[in-house]
């Protein structure tokens, strides 16, 4: 109320500029002298009939006439002379009647509204007051509740970066490595984007767990450039079990043996024990393939190292229980189909040798867990893969027409994980191309059932199926269940 009463007086004086300024042109426009005088004799005699008062710019009119002055025809005299021809004035008004109307309503209704304001009930103030202060508590309380769900989410997000280690490589530490963030930098296309990308920046791939392995990311990353790498492959391999994959590149010269003369020719190479010399031992508990023979690495390498007098040979062409199934039994089964293979985490690479007497190029994922798994299988002519089995599959979909898994399928996590590995393998296999499940040891009775219903949910048809028992001689002795199973992969449109 009190800004109503404001508004009307700043309006009243307005009102009044406005007839002010009105009455001040009024008054110069109706000043309007006309006068039929022909000459005045500039003399004290004769008396002026009009004053022209400056200090206020206004006219006023006298009541006498004003005298004419008219030469006369005689010589010497002079006459004055009224006549028609005089000052003529008109009286100027104050303002309009409809000026007055104006002012004196605007002046009343100020005063109206003024005594309103001022005499108005405290109590309406005293709620209007209440009321204003109640609002302002209501409106802190809720910037207070979004400015606590906004701290909680970041501290959410946080602590499931910290969990799942996705997390920026912090390239401002000290001990971070310079080749390090020469990697890293992005490097933006000189001619900018790229019309069959649609990229515009070159970024480097490194893993999203590198940054919880810092310190080992910058000593792998720490070399002469243009010089020979430090001998320090189980640095790379420590850093790809920890997640940290794939690993950033660098500018050095791998240590290299020499091999000429040392290997066989193919296919002798397929089952002839590689020389010592051929493989970079450091790091490594054997220094000889003779040290290796008799270890058990894995569930799925026991003596795999010793090609000639152990099992390995035989493997994949005689069987040893209702478990093991034979190479030829499940090409027949792909009906003459099957050219490449992929197999995941096959040891020392022999199912990759014995399908290479078929004509069958199979690729062998792998890693140096103990031994020399990647140089053993390259030196009997076989194609290894350095990758660890929480990586995607570095390959296309529908690419393979066999795809094999052994008991290193199961990795000892979570169901999950599991789902995760196999539907990259449902990813890179072909549709109609087989999925060979070798001799995978189940823990318990629920292992494999959830084993047995994730299979189900691809929708595979099942060609051969086995459940049998082992002695786990590697785990804890005891017999375990153990599948084996052939599936073929239905055509999804």
């Amino acid at each position: 109320m009190r800004d109503t009463a404001l508004f009307c007086a700043l309006l009243s004086i307005h009102s009044l500029k406005l007839i002010t300024s009105s009455r001040r042109i009024n008054e110069e426009l109706t000043c309007n002298v006309t006068s039929n005088t022909q000459q005045l004799q500039h003399t004290h005699n004769v008396p002026l009939g009009v004053a022209f008062l400056s200090d206020t710019n206004q006219c006023s009119v006298l009541h006498s006439p004003i005298p004419v002055v008219k030469p006369s025809q005689e010589m010497g005299s002079v006459s004055l002379k009224i006549g028609d021809g005089t000052a003529r004035f008109r009286r100027a008004t104050v303002c309009s009647s409809a000026v007055n109307i104006l002012m004196i309503f605007s002046v009343i209704t100020t005063n109206l509204f003024a005594l309103y304001a001022f005499t108005s009930s405290p109590k309406d103030l005293h709620t209007h007051h209440l009321l204003h202060k109640n609002f302002s508590l209501i409106s802190e309380q809720v910037t207070l509740i979004l400015r606590e769900i906004d701290l909680s989410q970041k501290k959410l997000a946080q602590i499931e970066k910290d969990l799942l280690g996705y997390e920026n490589i912090d390239l401002s530490r000290n001990s971070t490595a310079n080749e390090l963030k020469l990697f890293l930098h992005r490097h933006h296309l000189p001619l900018g984007k790229d019309s069959k990308t649609g990229i515009t920046e070159m970024v480097s791939s490194v893993g999203h767990s590198c940054d919880k392995s810092s310190d080992l990311l910058s000593q792998y990353m720490s070399y002469k450039v243009s010089g020979s790498c430090p001998n320090d492959w189980s640095v790379a391999q420590k850093l790809v079990l920890k997640g940290c994959e794939p690993l950033p590149r660098r500018r050095c010269f791998a240590k290299t043996i020499p091999k000429v003369g040392l290997l066989h020719p193919f296919p002798t190479s397929l089952w002839e024990p590689p020389v010592n010399n051929t493989v970079n031992w450091s790091g490594l508990g054997c220094k000889s393939f003779e040290c290796l023979k008799g270890k058990k690495l894995s569930r799925d390498c026991i003596g795999c190292f010793d090609l000639v007098n152990g099992y390995e040979n035989q493997r994949f062409m005689k069987s040893r229980s209702k478990n093991d199934f034979l190479v030829d039994d499940v090409l027949t089964l792909g009906g003459g189909g099957i050219r490449i293979g992929l197999d995941v985490g096959g040891g020392s690479g022999s199912f990759g040798a014995v399908m290479a007497e078929r004509n069958v190029t199979v690729v062998t994922t792998t890693l140096n867990v103990g031994a020399p798994f990647s140089e053993f299988i390259a030196a009997r002519g076989l194609f290894p893969l350095f990758l660890s089995l929480d990586h995607r599959f570095p390959f296309y979909d529908n690419v393979f027409d066999l795809v094999r898994a052994a008991s290193g399928l199961a990795g000892g996590g979570r169901q999950e994980k599991l789902e995760f590995l196999i539907f990259d393998i449902d990813r890179v296999l072909r549709g109609g191309g087989l999925f060979w499940l070798d001799n995978f040891y189940c823990v318990d009775e629920e292992k494999k059932r959830v084993l047995t219903r994730l299979l189900e949910r691809f929708g595979y048809k099942k060609l051969k199926w086995v459940v049998g028992e082992k002695v786990d001689s590697l785990g804890s002795g005891k017999s375990q269940a153990v599948l084996s199973a052939v599936l073929q992969k239905p055509v999804r449109v």
